[in-house]
């Protein structure tokens, strides 16, 4: 049993991240003994006692990281690093202290680049930036300073620095490992495929422990608490309702699917965002009546809006080449699910709403992640130069032909027990872990400067007034 530090955001905190990580640490910790390190602002803190109870892992803050690693050393530490702000506190870490980098997005721009900028480090972005992409134009880190950056975001990934600060990297794609693998051939890579739990046991565990005894119909009761009619046939879509998740599409989809299927309705599941008004956008577009905005759902509510849901549409442009957890929930609820043809899902089973033929995988991707011939269609593949044609085609079809709704379902709940399930996770995990454990830390030495400092520059520079140095404060020193 190794002992392991694990750097990533926890429950309360609104973070697919956090949550990935409450699903697989009880499972990593029957094999490890575990310690989480969150950020010391987050809310986790507070409660940090019973959420370890309920993962079966100690929580503390980062800063305690440090010195417990100084008494005991970790055999690995091992950092969820996303493109999100809830993983900023992490970079420090991951630099001087090497171990399993876990990727969840192939692009952390728009994230390193806000933690650098907000906190005044405009020279530290420029150099970073250098050292990401030596072959870009510099004035292109000027226009991100300008807040300009918008899809340059995407093209210039800014990933170098933790890629290269790592004993080994992990990401939940083969796609996404070997494309990386190919831009950073000194790194090694390792694909971990992404696990989610089953729902229907999280819906039998929340009925059993609620005052309702569990008589009540999830889906039915998540349709009158929105006031859907329970005829309707919902599309849904879960996640921050960010335009990235194509909502302006959907709304649009929806206006053209009206006509054919009168009963047709779109659920949006999450948190709005200060920069998208997506219940403006459906008033402009005329659907308002025919939509429904949760905001935010607690992580143990989302499966019962599963089950409400009739058809999901998980689409994604631009794109971070992330693995969509939230996809994955869909599957495993043996929902029909709708997603955006892209590369590192091109090994996907999946039909064209344009020919409901299968979509060739040798067309899609490259050999990487191939599927077997013997799997049939999972989902329905946008392509995104054909997005609101098509999209409209596979939800117009969706909603009238039940039995492709239900045999997509079938197949869903399959290829996640086939290819996603926490138990296939946990078990890439050790393999990844093991192999990290016995690969030596990488030289850091050709990092920007800003990067390397040990954390002592004030502490050197007030004993420096006193004619002091730090080797004077080091009692086991010879005298």
């Amino acid at each position: 049993m190794s002992r392991l530090a694990w750097f990533t955001p926890l429950p309360p905190a609104r973070s697919g991240i956090a949550a990935y990580s409450a699903e697989i640490l009880p499972l990593l910790s029957r094999r490890h003994q575990i310690d989480t390190f969150t950020d010391p602002h987050a809310e986790v803190e507070a409660g940090a006692e019973t959420v370890a109870a309920d993962l079966g892992v100690s929580v503390f803050p980062s800063r305690d990281f440090v010195w417990r690693h100084g008494n005991q050393p970790y055999d690995l530490v091992i950092y969820q690093l996303g493109n999100s702000t809830c993983h900023d506190y992490m970079w420090p870490y991951l630099v001087r202290f090497p171990g399993l980098v876990v990727l969840h997005d192939g692009q952390l721009h728009q994230a390193r680049s806000r933690a650098l900028l907000t906190s005044g480090r405009r020279d530290d972005y420029r150099t970073e930036f250098a050292f990401c992409h030596p072959d870009a134009n510099p004035g292109i880190a000027e226009i991100v300073m300008a807040a300009l950056g918008g899809s340059l975001y995407f093209l210039w990934p800014l990933v170098r620095v933790p890629i290269e600060c790592a004993r080994l990297v992990a990401c939940h794609s083969e796609w996404l490992a070997a494309d990386l693998r190919d831009t950073y051939p000194g790194q090694e890579f390792r694909a971990i495929a992404m696990g989610v739990a089953d729902p229907f046991g999280l819906r039998l565990a929340r009925r059993s422990a609620s005052r309702e005894g569990g008589t009540s119909d999830a889906a039915s009761c998540v349709k009158a608490r929105h006031l859907i009619p329970a005829d309707r046939i919902v599309f849904a879509a879960f996640g921050r309702l960010t335009p990235e998740k194509r909502l302006s599409e959907i709304l649009r989809g929806l206006r053209s699917v009206l006509p054919y299927a009168p009963h047709a309705h779109v659920l949006l599941v999450g948190q709005p965002v200060e920069y998208y008004d997506v219940e403006a956008e459906a008033r402009a577009i005329g659907v308002a009546e025919r939509v429904t905005v949760t905001g935010h759902v607690p992580d143990d509510e989302l499966a019962d809006y599963v089950a409400a849901s009739d058809v999901c549409v998980c689409l994604r442009w631009p794109t971070s080449r992330e693995t969509s957890a939230s996809w994955l929930r869909c599957l495993a609820a043996g929902k029909p699910t709708i997603i955006t043809d892209l590369a590192h899902t091109g090994s996907v089973p999946a039909l064209d709403p344009r020919t409901w033929t299968s979509l060739e995988a040798d067309v899609r991707t490259s050999d990487v992640g191939h599927r077997t011939s013997d799997e049939g269609p999972v989902c329905v593949a946008i392509d995104i130069v054909d997005e609101q044609h098509s999209l409209g085609l596979a939800m117009r079809r969706l909603a009238q032909d039940e039995a492709l709704r239900h045999e997509l379902g079938r197949r869903a709940r399959g290829y996640w027990a086939q290819h996603h399930t926490l138990e296939h996770m946990a078990d890439d995990y050790q393999r990844a872990i093991d192999e990290a454990i016995g690969r030596p830390a990488p030289d850091r030495a050709h990092l920007p400067a800003h990067l390397l400092p040990d954390g002592t520059g004030r502490a050197k520079a007030i004993l420096g007034e006193f004619g002091l140095s730090l080797e004077a404060l080091d009692w086991d020193a010879p005298r």
